[in-house]
């Protein structure tokens, strides 16, 4: 069974990406967070430094599109294929506010004559892989079926489905039953995401859909980096470990961006998913949250790595982790 590491946008860019396939079992593949087309095939400096192949060296990585123009869509693929991509993934999943008030991500799943033009116009013209990550709808999961009859059309490299409608965002429970009843028979390969917080969420995926061919994670990795270890061979992440994985983020945020803010920025956000793995005072997560100075912060991580341990019951976790904010 292949595992993925979803693309969380501010989180899974190519500095995590890198200390995390450095440290950690290695993802099957690494999607980039989405890259926007437009009619000037321009890209902003963030996204530019995620395609770079300097910046992805030794990683199986599929850039991911957002865009709901065929020209577009197809420009951008012809772009990015020369640093040497050969497999690309068109976004219908994301739930964004302002990215689905532009028909785009899981909003342009509402619009299925489009999608059905948009898509036989993008199979016509490139020559690269395909993969798509979709929800089931965006206002009815029952939307799904249509969906699904649009997919079979064409030679996807995989489906990837999130169970999830747009307006569930990322609360509510995934749609299993229909997701099961959609996919028992497929031209194309299928991979599920959604939810996966431990090992025992995802021995329950694999062995109710056996029709999949991959699981997708997401928060489950970003909260406990040491999950794909923990399925793959058992052994759970240690203290140790933990803490040279944060070391080395660290240490490439302080190389790549300009002052305290920025890098705590990210930080921050690192342990806004992490915090929770740790047996350690609630305290910390509040300075960590108010702390304004580099110095400051090492002298806080220091005393959280000296004074705390990995959670052992990592079966209960799952409702531990964050909501993704919006």
């Amino acid at each position: 069974m292949k595992i993925y590491l979803a693309p969380l946008e501010g989180v899974t860019n190519y500095i995590y990406r890198n200390a995390y396939h450095t440290f950690f079992t290695p993802a099957d593949k690494y999607f980039t967070p989405f890259i926007s087309t437009n009619q000037h095939l321009s890209y902003s400096t963030k996204e530019r430094k995620e395609i770079q192949p300097e910046h992805n060296k030794g990683l199986y990585v599929v850039p991911q599109i957002l865009s709901n123009k065929a020209n577009e869509f197809i420009n951008t693929v012809n772009d990015i294929k020369q640093y040497g991509y050969t497999e690309f993934n068109l976004n219908l999943g994301c739930p964004s506010n302002t990215v689905v008030a532009k028909n785009k991500g899981s909003g342009f799943l509402f619009h299925k004559e489009q999608l059905d033009a948009f898509l036989d116009t993008v199979f016509s013209q490139i020559d690269v892989k395909l993969s798509i990550k979709t929800r089931l709808g965006k206002f009815n999961p029952e939307e799904f079926y249509e969906l699904m009859a649009i997919f079979k059309k064409y030679p996807l490299e995989e489906l990837i489905i999130h169970p999830r409608i747009t307006k569930d965002f990322y609360k509510n429970t995934p749609r299993l039953e229909l997701f099961d009843a959609t996919t028992q028979e497929l031209p194309f390969p299928v991979s599920y995401n959604g939810d996966v917080f431990n090992i025992n969420d995802y021995h329950s995926i694999i062995k109710r859909f056996p029709q999949i061919d991959s699981v997708m994670l997401g928060r489950g990795v970003i909260a406990n980096p040491g999950l794909i270890g923990e399925i793959k061979t058992g052994t759970p992440m240690t203290i140790d470990l933990f803490r040279a994985f944060h070391d080395r983020l660290l240490k490439d945020y302080i190389e790549v961006m300009s002052g305290d803010k920025n890098v705590l920025h990210k930080m921050k956000e690192f342990w806004f998913y992490c915090m929770p793995i740790l047996n350690v005072s609630e305290k910390y997560a509040k300075k960590i949250k108010k702390c304004e100075k580099i110095v400051d912060y090492i002298v806080l991580v220091d005393a959280v790595f000296s004074e705390g341990s990995i959670c052992e019951d990592r079966l209960g976790y799952r409702k531990l982790v964050p909501e993704l904010p919006l």
